[in-house]
Formats: C-alpha cells, structure tokens, sequence
C-alpha cells in the first residue's frame, strides 16, 4: 500500500508544479482585445499621446495576469496542503514502514561519549583527539565524569567548556574493603564510579545508548564511524551484548594492515573504548559489583554466552602507564597496539557477516578448513603462502605455552582467551593467517580454565 501512496504523493506534485507552468505560458501569451487594438493606436492620435496608452495597456494586462496568477497560486497551495493533511494521516495509521525500518537514516540515534577520568590531567590527548575527530557534537555529545576531586585535572576539563559536559562523581569517600583488600581500593572506587556515572548517562540525561572511554585512551579517525555503523546491529542481535574498538592482540605485525575494514565477533569483553546500551545497564546495574568490575563482566553469569564486535585493528591506543593496575600488561603488550590510521566508512558497508548464524557458518569453514600445524613449522619459514594456517590446544597449560611462543596474550578469564571466538583466537605471525584454537567439535569454555 505504502508505494502506490508515495506514488500518488509524487504524481500529485508533478501535476502541481506542471499545471503552474502552463498558467504562466498561457497567461502570458494570452491575446486581448482592449490591447490589440491599442497597439494600433486611435486613428488621428500620435507622438506620445499614443505611446502612453500602450504603456498604461500593457501595465494594466501585467497587472491582470498578476492577479489571476496569484488567485491560482492559492488554489493550488490549497490543493497541496491537502495532499499534506493526507499524508499526515497515512504516517499517523503507520502506513510509512519504509522510515521505521531505518530509524539510524531518518532519526540518527545520539550516542554520548562518557570519558572516565580521575587525576591525569593527560585527559587533554583524549579529549583533543575526540573533538578533532567527532563528526558533529549534536550527534555525539561528550561527557566527562570526574572522581577523586582533583584539582588540576577539573581545570583541564573546564577548559573545554560548552564542548563538552562536566559531571562530578559526589562522593569522595575511602570504602571500607576486606583486609586482604586494602592495596585495591582504586578499584573499587572505580566501579562505584562507574555504576555512578552510567546511571547518570542513562538515567539522568536519558540517553539509550553510550560508548565509553577511559582518560587515557586516544581515538582513531573512524572511531565514531565504527560504533555508528554497529549501533543497528547491537541493538537488533540478541546474540550481542557490546561493541569494542580494541584488539588485545593487536600489536604491529599481529594484525594485517591492509585489513583496516575486518571485524570480529568475540567472546571476550575487552573493553577499553565499548558501547552498551540502557537495557544491558538496566541487566547488569542491579547487581553491579564492588570491584573489579571488568572481570565481573567476563564471567558466564554476566556474559551469558553473548559476543561483542572487535576490530582487527584497534581503534583505541591507550598510553596510560601509570593506573591503579601499576602498569600491568602495559610495557609487553599495550604500548605497542598498532592504531588504525585509514577511514574506513563502515556506515556505506555490509556488515551483515558479522550476524551470528552467518559468522558461525564462515567461520567453521575458515579455521577448521585450514590445515593444522605446529610453531616449528610457522617458526621455520617453510610454510608456503599467507594462511590460515591452525594451531591447536587442548588444554589451558597448553594454550598457555603455544600462545607464548607465539606472540600473543596468554591468559585466560573464565576459560576464555583474549579476542577469542569460540576457543580460536586469531593473529597474524610473521604474515600468516593463525588460529589458535581448540579441537573440532568445541561445545563450551570451562570457567575453571583461569
């Protein structure tokens, strides 16, 4: 019904603006009798006597076209107006289903940047990287909470001003932690900082949606061309409970960098530049922990067998050394994420691979039909062409061992390795496609691999 209504619609405005063009060309080639026979002029009259009736003639025929021109400009503005009123009611009926099928192209959906920042006043790397990349600030409006009250850091960000939104988490309080606990207090005022400052995205500001940053993460170009793009699928893929811009292998000569457009769905949160939305909070902040909270999310009561998108190529660099964390990671592997440096215009592509029945499918193919080998035979140079090639484990020790001598990050939360999918993660070595993955026939991670 809705096509023959817009064609209706169309065919309505054509006649419209067509019939006006024939309106001027007819009135304005129209004969009249008063100004034939001036045109002659009077028998006996002559010089300007004669010139000045045509003149007059001719003024008061412009003047009759005019006004019949404009009678029938309101006629037609009436009929128009019409065609309005009835297009009003089809949308109010629902008859217009073509616009809410794409809400992103009709509506685009606001996603706020919530920066989490304390006393680093290096906030400044993030947030000069976030405007100079941020394609429109109504779309995209930033938001900094602040903990820990520190001077120098709130001067920086009040530098900004109306660029960006300043929120202050209110309560500065030490909390009382186990014994065995005292060395994590910065933890766990982080996450009360954390469920602090969602509730205030979400619940305050009332936005559906967020991405958040941590101050000391810089951004790539597309950073937000790449959670625009994933926002529809995030919200339509029961499957999905986050979006990521980072590779936690994703060091120089473990990604391919002609592969800036490749993405991954993974079963490992990763954080450090993610997006969620309201319904996920309004699931996870009943039961929010004290601390730790990042770990908390990569257990199988929180992830509930649910997948995040992973670039292969990181979106985020983090050059934050000094944390409550001490470094940890930081010197081996975090200094050297490789950051994406070509625009990718994700929002132009199909991104449909990345939904679960048709990845699964692609991706039984793609690592279980590479042939296994061993780090010997990678290490040797022997192997012919790029991959991909399979490694395989079948036990945490040895996955453990062969992802040492590997390259790439070796631990494992809850079973589950950094940036895999269903056991396998995958890296370049030495410019081969690798998978390291378990047997065949994989059904589940086992939590007490950790």
């Amino acid at each position: 019904m809705l096509p023959k209504r817009s064609s209706l619609i169309i065919f309505g405005a054509f006649i419209f603006v067509a019939w006006n063009v024939i309106l001027i060309f007819v009135f304005m080639r129209r004969p009249s009798s008063q100004g034939s026979l001036d045109s002659h002029g009077e028998p006996g009259k002559t010089g300007d006597g004669a010139e000045g009736g045509k003149f007059a003639n001719i003024m008061k025929e412009v003047m009759r076209v005019a006004d019949a021109f404009e009678a029938e400009l309101e006629s037609q503005r009436k009929i128009l107006l019409q065609i309005q009123n009835q297009w009003s009611v089809w949308e109010n009926k629902g008859g217009v289903t073509a616009a809410n099928q794409n809400v992103e192209h009709s509506s685009p959906v606001v996603i706020p940047i919530l920066v989490i920042a304390c006393n680093r006043v290096t906030v400044k790397r993030c947030l000069d990287k976030l405007i100079e990349h941020r394609p429109s600030a109504e779309l995209y409006p930033i938001i900094v909470s602040q903990d820990c009250g520190h001077a120098e850091t709130s001067d920086v960000i009040a530098s900004y001003g109306s660029q960006l939104t300043h929120i202050k988490q209110p309560d500065l309080s030490d909390i009382s932690v186990p014994a065995q606990h005292k060395k994590f207090q910065g933890y766990y005022k982080i996450s009360r900082h954390y469920r602090w400052a969602l509730n205030q995205v979400f619940n305050t500001f009332s936005y559906s949606t967020v991405v958040l940053v941590e101050d000391d993460l810089e951004v790539a170009s597309d950073f937000f061309e790449y959670f625009r793009s994933l926002h529809p699928i995030l919200k339509s893929d029961p499957t999905l409970w986050c979006v990521s811009a980072w590779n936690d292998n994703g060091r120089e000569g473990f990604v391919d960098p002609g592969k800036a457009s490749l993405l991954y769905r993974t079963d490992f949160f990763p954080g450090l530049g993610w997006m969620l939305t309201k319904d996920l909070w309004a699931e996870l902040e009943p039961k929010w922990p004290a601390s730790f909270w990042d770990d908390w999310m990569r257990h199988p009561d929180q992830r509930r067998d649910r997948s995040c998108i992973r670039p292969e190529i990181s979106r985020t660099l983090t050059f934050g050394r000094k944390g409550v964390s001490l470094g940890q990671f930081y010197d081996k592997y975090l200094r050297f994420i490789k950051l994406n440096t070509e625009f990718v215009p994700f929002t132009k592509m199909d991104l449909s691979y990345l939904e679960k029945h048709k990845y699964d499918e692609s991706f039984e193919k793609e690592v279980y039909g590479a042939p296994v080998v061993t780090v010997e035979d990678l290490q040797s140079g022997k192997l012919s062409g790029s991959g991909p090639f399979r490694v395989q484990y079948s036990s945490p020790d040895r996955f453990k061992t062969l992802a040492r001598n590997l390259g790439v990050m070796d631990d494992l939360k809850s079973g589950v390795p950094r940036a895999g999918y269903r056991g396998a993660v995958s890296f370049l070595f030495r410019g081969k496609r690798v998978y390291l993955a378990p047997p065949a026939g994989w059904s589940q991670y086992d939590p007490s691999w950790s």
